[in-house]
């Protein structure tokens, strides 16, 4: 902070607290009266900042790096707020001294002398437990022990901690304070819709509308709007580009506008490439220094796979929208104590295996020992042979697996990436010293100390072997010796997750057609689409390398990639085409089609665009079972195109050796991929790249400056975005008209006291699930269908077919939202006996009707909706709509087998109730068809509903059963109390 004297620093301090006053007003209001200037001289300004840190404010607001609202631009804010300092005053020298750990803070000095700032200190609590501690589990101890004030974290919180090997089989919650929020654009945009929604409500209930602002660093990245139209040109970036601002101005606009808006916000332009790549080579602080108070990174996404960043040692994890929402807002975060899994890493990966290999495997691995709900730490003698972006690789995929982490501690691993990243020699020296001192640093050359597990895992790297996973699930792994046999079974078997039940004498099937004018023709397992693609692989320069050596080898060879395959390159940030053109490697990727399509996610979220009609007809009118090949996380059926029943996630390298064999149905041991240009068969192993082949590429053309040139622009923009010109006020502007941005009804006649709890009576079934309901099946993602609702209230409203973009795209508009909740074209309901896709039957009339038209119907007709699920609900991608969606749908209760963590939060934060069957017991089990009508029976106050307490669910023919309410914490019972999170947090402010 560029401020030193010490009335500037006061004044600071004062503009801080009236700024952040109301996070909790019933503390500030009587806690701070007649700031003495002197207490915040420049040798107590860490003091000072610690305490409004411990208070829930967050003086980095100021220090966001590259903010408008920086303190240059602060000075001119300071003086408004003078009429109000008054009430921040009297007791700052007394509390300043008050938090109950203020004979832990310590300096941490430079070795140079002078020092990096204070900190926490974790071995000055000198608990011979904390040793023991997983190192994920000390950065939640340090959060608890800094920000405990006795009020929102206690004490007898931190002791739960530090008393983890106990505590955490039992469940018990603790709070949790993020250093930061992660959002990308689709989720962005309904977040500051909500935001904005939320100071009009405010302003209506007479309160305050500048309480509603973030208090904890808000990174925006805008990476989910790129659609694949234009491919197989060198200007495709452009072209994608364009179309992406045409369909998207208006989306764009409202962020820019709520980065002006709303303090604490950095948005990252469109074009800059994939949030969670950005967030590992740019974003990622690993520790905080704000102020003169050091403290661990911690970060909270509205994206699932915000675990990538825990392969950078910094403790992140996918949150509800929701849940993002009342963090941004200053409330903690309330969770289970977890356990952690100890996964022991030892030997070294075999010639030619690939750190998606390994990621694949051990997603497998873990989903069958059983991580939902838990944290994942990696540790062992393996830890040395894989680098950071290996590590990212096993982070991301997390959710695949199940756990809320997979997290990899900070070790000199860790700090040569930061360094080959751009970060400041003076910024990994302060990191590396306040981990070794608050023993968070695993120095692999010093003896270690055992750590406690809640149990254990083992995998030696050599044994992983070449292998991709699919067809429609991520952990479904098949190694790549298996495949021609795997792909046979999975045409023979019944229609599932392994299944496509493809009679024996349409097997063999050829269709043939012209491709603008070139014979052509498709079988069951051809390859239409393959996509580099996602910041699960795109983050990792071996990979990377590697699929550009395969196509080097491949063009050296003589073979090509058919023109009817649709191929693309979206790398997850502009340094991934600085090194692949410092190599040379780019110009064979264009060679095989892949070139650079955008800077964002494409085909793994379903923005693979249309297929070439040719293509799409002779699949549809052929019934042929096509196939898609990408480096991502995620294949469940639907999501990649509706056309691509068949979904296989492999590394780079492979999808460009699956381009070039044009099929899935092959034996890369044992068959030509193709032919050469001498006539000869080539084979897999002719084109497959060597361990060192990577290895040397990745040491020449890597360079640190490519992540300096190309960070140090970012926020800049480009000319599109530059050009957009936004409103200055603090409130919105609602266009009625627009189908893109939408005030939602969340907070219509809300009053200032809550609604209670209540039951569900009477509730008609408007969904009967089985197992594995995902949130893309829940949520609208993709393509929106010509037929569907939502296309017919667009079409309405005078938008154009070409123009319907898609649903993420439209995550601002409720109305589109509603309409687009369940309308997955591969659904799965009982209701429909075997029928698939998205609609129902309106049980009183026994008509079958699109989702949100018989929700509609029971809606008008004054009847709540339940939904009825297996196991695993609401698994995949942290999606705020797969919980906002139903609630707008009518959707009171859902009973389920088992829930996916985050689904579960998202439902309890928009007022929906949770329920599980006992074990053993399900809706088939029980005798449920989904045409009875159920009521649920809960207390009426909530005083008299406990977490995860019994309650009977009766029907109308007589049925009883009992199920659990999987409200895990009291906070949660809270937001029920409320209706939901937001009117929890707008209560709490007013107040």
């Amino acid at each position: 902070m560029p401020v030193s004297a010490p009335s500037s620093a006061a004044s600071l301090l004062r503009a801080a607290a009236s700024s952040y006053s109301y996070t909790r007003t019933r503390f500030f209001p009587s806690s701070f009266r007649n700031l003495n200037p002197s207490l915040v001289s420049s040798n107590n300004r860490s003091v000072a900042s610690a305490a409004l840190r411990s208070f829930h404010c967050s003086p980095s607001r100021w220090t966001h790096r590259l903010h408008s609202r920086s303190p240059l631009s602060l000075r001119a804010q300071i003086r408004a707020f003078h009429p109000i300092i008054e009430r921040f005053q009297r007791k700052f020298s007394s509390m300043a001294g008050e938090h109950p750990f203020k004979s832990v803070l310590t300096s941490l000095p430079k070795p140079g002398g002078g020092e990096f700032g204070k900190f926490y200190s974790l071995p000055a609590l000198n608990d011979p437990r904390i040793d023991k501690l997983p190192y994920s589990i000390r950065i939640l101890l340090e959060s608890a022990v800094r920000n405990c004030d006795n009020f929102q974290v206690k004490k007898e919180d931190v002791e739960k901690i530090i008393d983890w090997e106990n505590t955490s089989p039992k469940q018990v919650e603790i709070p949790f304070k993020p250093a930061r929020v992660l959002l990308q654009d689709f989720t962005g945009v309904p977040a500051v819709v909500d935001l904005a929604c939320m100071r009009d409500a405010m302003k209506k209930l007479g309160s305050d509308t500048n309480k509603i602002n973030p208090l904890v660093p808000v990174d925006l990245v805008i990476d989910h709007s790129v659609q694949v139209d234009v491919t197989r040109s060198e200007n495709a970036v452009q072209a994608n580009m364009e179309l992406e601002f045409q369909r998207n101005k208006e989306r764009f606009s409202f962020l820019k506008w709520g980065s002006n808006a709303f303090h604490n916000m950095l948005v990252v332009p469109p074009g800059s490439g994939i949030v969670h790549q950005v967030n590992l080579e740019y974003l990622g602080r690993v520790v905080f220094n704000t102020d003169g108070v050091l403290y661990p990174d911690s970060v909270v996404g509205t994206d699932s796979h915000t675990t990538m960043i825990d392969g950078l040692g910094v403790a992140g994890w996918g949150v509800g929208g929701i849940e993002a929402e009342a963090a941004m807002l200053g409330q903690p975060m309330s969770m289970v104590l977890p356990g952690v899994v100890g996964f022991k890493l030892s030997g070294k990966l075999r010639n030619g295996v690939t750190a998606t290999d390994l990621v694949l495997t051990a997603t497998q691995m873990l989903r069958k020992h059983g991580v939902v709900g838990k944290f994942v730490e990696f540790y062992g003698n393996g830890m040395s042979e894989l680098s950071l972006a290996d590590r990212a690789t096993i982070a991301n995929m997390s959710p695949e697996y199940g756990a809320t982490m997979g997290f990899f501690p900070v070790d000199h691993v860790t700090l040569q990436y930061l360094k080959l990243t751009g970060r400041s020699d003076e910024t990994v020296a302060m990191i590396e010293s306040y981990l070794r001192a608050n023993k968070m640093f695993v120095d692999y050359n010093e003896p270690q100390h055992d750590r406690v597990y809640s149990s254990y895992l083992e995998l030696n790297l050599a044994e992983v072997e070449p292998c991709i996973s699919g067809p429609k699930r991520p952990h479904d792994r098949v190694p790549l010796k298996e495949m021609k046999a795997d792909w046979r079974s999975c045409l023979n078997n019944k229609v599932g997750f392994k299944g496509f039940a493809v009679p024996k004498e349409a097997q063999g099937k050829v269709a043939k057609f012209s491709f603008h004018g070139q014979p052509a023709e498709l079988k069951h397992g051809s390859v239409v689409i393959a996509a580099i693609t996602s910041c699960t692989n795109t983050s990792n320069p071996s990979v990377m390398l590697g699929a550009g050596l395969v196509a080097k080898k491949a063009c050296k060879l003589g073979l090509q990639v058919k023109p009817w395959i649709k191929t693309s390159l979206a790398p997850g940030s502009g340094v991934v085409t600085k090194y692949l053109l410092q190599s040379g490697l780019q110009e064979y990727l264009n060679k095989q089609g892949f070139h650079i399509v955008g800077y964002g996610c494409t085909t793994c979220i379903g923005n693979s665009g249309e297929l070439d009609e040719s293509v799409a007809s002779t699949i549809s009118e052929n019934d042929i079972i096509a196939a898609a090949v990408l480096s991502g996380n995620r294949n469940f059926e639907g999501r990649v195109h509706a056309l691509t029943r068949a979904n296989y996630l492999a590394s780079p390298p492979l999808v460009v050796a699956y381009a070039l064999a044009g099929t899935v149905d092959i034996d890369f041991d044992k068959e030509p991929i193709g032919t050469g240009k001498d006539g000869q068969s080539i084979f897999f192993k002719d084109i497959w790249p060597s361990t060192e082949e990577v290895a040397e590429a990745v040491q020449s053309s890597v360079l640190p400056d490519m992540f300096r040139s190309t960070y140090q622009a970012i926020t800049k923009g480009n000319p599109m975005w530059n050009q957009l010109s936004v409103p200055s006020s603090t409130l919105y502007s609602w266009d009625p008209n627009s189908t893109y941005i939408h005030e939602p009804p969340y907070f219509k006649n809300m009053t200032t006291q809550p609604p209670g709890a209540h039951g569900v009576k009477d509730a008609y079934c408007l969904l009967n699930f089985g197992d594995s309901i995902t949130t893309d099946h829940i949520s609208p993602a993709g393509s929106i269908h010509k037929d569907s609702p939502a296309a017919k209230y667009l079409l309405e409203r005078g938008v154009e077919r070409k123009d319907f973009n898609s649903y993420g795209s439209r995550r601002g508009n409720d109305e589109v939202m509603a309409r687009g909740t369940f309308a997955n074209i591969r659904l799965v309901n009982k209701l429909l006996n075997g029928e698939v896709g998205p609609k129902t039957v309106h049980v009183p009339t026994g008509e079958k009707l699109y989702v949100f038209d018989a929700a509609m119907r029971y809606k008008d007709a004054g009847h709540d909706t339940i939904v009825l699920a297996g196991a695993e609900y609401g698994s995949g991608s942290s999606r705020d709509w797969a919980a906002k969606g139903p609630m707008l749908l009518g959707v009171k209760a859902v009973i389920a087998k088992s829930f996916e963590r985050i689904h579960r939060s998202n439902l309890v934060g928009m007022g929906i109730i949770p329920l599980c069957f006992k074990s053993g017991e399900d809706a088939d089990t029980l005798g449920l068809t989904g045409r009875e009508r159920y009521t649920i029976d809960l207390p009426s106050k909530i005083s008299d509903i406990r977490p995860g307490q019994d309650v009977i669910v009766t029907t109308d023919n007589g049925k009883s059963f009992t199920c659990t309410v999987r409200f895990d914490t009291e906070v949660e019972l809270a937001y029920f109390n409320h209706g939901g999170i937001l009117p929890y947090v707008i209560r709490n402010l007013i107040k």
